[in-house]
């Protein structure tokens, strides 16, 4: 079964678990049906290779193909992840570190990660890939920031790129004026720079964060239970994201519609790609 069948059938799955649980919702017995098995990433980036050397994993799509980010495209600009509480923000965050780690070497592409939760990264600590994980209220991550503007100022013609990681934006944006200057500055110039910003927030605090929100031309929604919410987070009135399996689906905009798309499951088993990665023009695949 090729990977676009499975993945179609998960997701048939998993709307069928959502309608279950608000069923249940409704009927005051909530219940947690068991997830269906999860393709680990190793084995959708195994499927899915060669991929292009400027492209960043995201997930994968219903139609089986890779949701990737050029990473020499700035016009994207920073990411934004938002969705409920325990919606998978974290777990989406984590997947993108995870897969930098597999598909790139440390000179291709680095990341450091701003957290509330510095213990949800252990398992991050030792990679070569990543530059640091930093307690959101440390002094660590407003010199990380200050650091990432001095790089990105300094940048001519560097080929590598910065991923940063940040759980929680509104944590930050409530540091000293100079760290939220420098995460503006971010924000603003960073993916020209090859320092791409990639955050999560939860949604219930999107309408205090409205002029942060103005930032994000591309954003990535978890599970979002108050259609008000959705709307104000999609800019649409028409979409609406509680039917998505918390955790492990997630959608996007593309045009006027929401692509839904499958965060695999984390191994942190070592994984060597099975080829070099190919230009654009010899693979086919969705990106942001």
């Amino acid at each position: 079964m090729d990977i676009t069948n499975r993945f179609a059938m998960m997701v048939d799955v998993l709307a069928e678990i959502a309608q279950e649980e608000q069923a249940h919702s409704h009927s005051g017995t909530p219940q947690s049906p068991p997830l269906p098995s999860l393709p680990t990433l190793k084995s959708v980036l195994a499927d899915a290779s060669p991929l292009p050397h400027e492209t960043l994993f995201l997930g994968l799509a219903e139609d089986g193909l890779p949701v990737l980010l050029n990473l020499l495209d700035p016009i994207p600009g920073p990411i934004l992840i938002t969705g409920d509480q325990a919606s998978g923000k974290t777990t989406l965050l984590q997947t993108i570190a995870r897969a930098a780690d597999l598909l790139h070497s440390p000179s291709a592409v680095q990341y450091g990660v701003i957290t509330p939760h510095p213990n949800e990264w252990k398992n991050f600590h030792r990679n070569q890939n990543n530059v640091g994980i930093y307690l959101t209220q440390d002094d660590n991550a407003e010199e990380l920031l200050h650091s990432l503007v001095t790089w990105a100022h300094n940048n001519k013609g560097e080929q590598k790129s910065i991923l940063l990681l940040i759980d929680d934006v509104e944590a930050v944006t409530n540091l000293k004026q100079q760290a939220e200057q420098n995460l503006r500055w971010l924000l603003l110039r960073g993916p020209a720079r090859r320092v791409w910003p990639i955050v999560t927030l939860n949604t219930t605090r999107a309408q205090s964060m409205k002029t942060w929100l103005e930032f994000f031309r591309t954003r990535l929604f978890g599970y979002i239970e108050n259609p008000d919410e959705a709307n104000f987070v999609t800019g649409c009135s028409n979409h609406t994201l509680n039917h998505l399996s918390a955790g492990s689906q997630f959608s996007m905009r593309e045009g006027n519609k929401l692509v839904n798309f499958l965060a695999p499951t984390i191994d942190y088993s070592p994984y060597t790609p099975k080829h070099d990665s190919l230009s654009d023009s010899e693979g086919s695949l969705r990106q942001s």
